[in-house]
């Protein structure tokens, strides 16, 4: 028998910002989903890192920064073309607004990673330098834009960046708290190994 949910406005707040519209995820899903959040946090760590190293030891940084985006777009891609294809849509076992604001903050984070990625390639190309994948160069495919303009996409790339992450860090502290103190399922169904405690 499924414990009734918390209904009171802040217990709905944090269900909406753990982004739990109480779907059970496949073990694909749950991968991928923990594959990006380690990918999103060494991206980050690594840009607020290298500025702080020589440049040789800087040099690496970048291109591991470039490398793991480059796997993260990848991942990020996999994550789309799996949740849109047919079977991998689990139905939620509500549909009231919650379970909308819950899933509108997953669309959120997957529009702020994509727009991401996608700056990330814009910005280095921009400045007519090729990316690189572990060493592997992928040049620019047009021409590079003026400074000005590459500097704007510096900017966006840098606060979408931090948005990401601090929606990321709510996102994650909300799904620890539901889980310590109002104990219900909510981190369970991206952790298979805990054990529900809603049932």
């Amino acid at each position: 028998m499924q414990r009734k949910q918390p209904s009171n406005p802040a217990m709905t707040a944090t269900r909406i910002a753990a982004g739990d519209d109480r779907t059970s995820y496949d073990r694909v899903s749950i991968t991928l989903h923990w594959l990006t959040a380690v990918l999103v946090l060494a991206q980050f760590i690594l840009s607020q890192v290298w500025g702080f190293t020589p440049r040789p030891t800087r040099h690496l940084l970048i291109v591991a920064h470039m490398s793991f985006g480059i796997t993260l777009s990848a991942v990020i891609i996999a994550r789309i073309l799996w949740r849109v294809s047919p079977g991998h849509q689990a139905p939620v076992a509500s549909s009231g607004w919650a379970e909308l604001a819950a899933k509108g903050v997953h669309y959120l984070l997957y529009a702020l990673l994509v727009s991401e990625a996608v700056l990330g390639f814009v910005l280095r190309w921009s400045g007519d330098e090729s990316m690189s994948f572990f060493g592997l160069l992928i040049p620019p495919p047009f021409a590079p834009f003026s400074k000005a303009a590459h500097h704007n996409i510096g900017e966006a790339h840098e606060f979408i960046g931090w948005a990401i992450i601090v929606l990321a860090a709510a996102h994650a502290a909300a799904a620890l708290f539901h889980h310590w103190v109002v104990r219900d399922a909510v981190l369970a169904r991206m952790l298979p190994g805990l054990k529900r405690r809603d049932l």
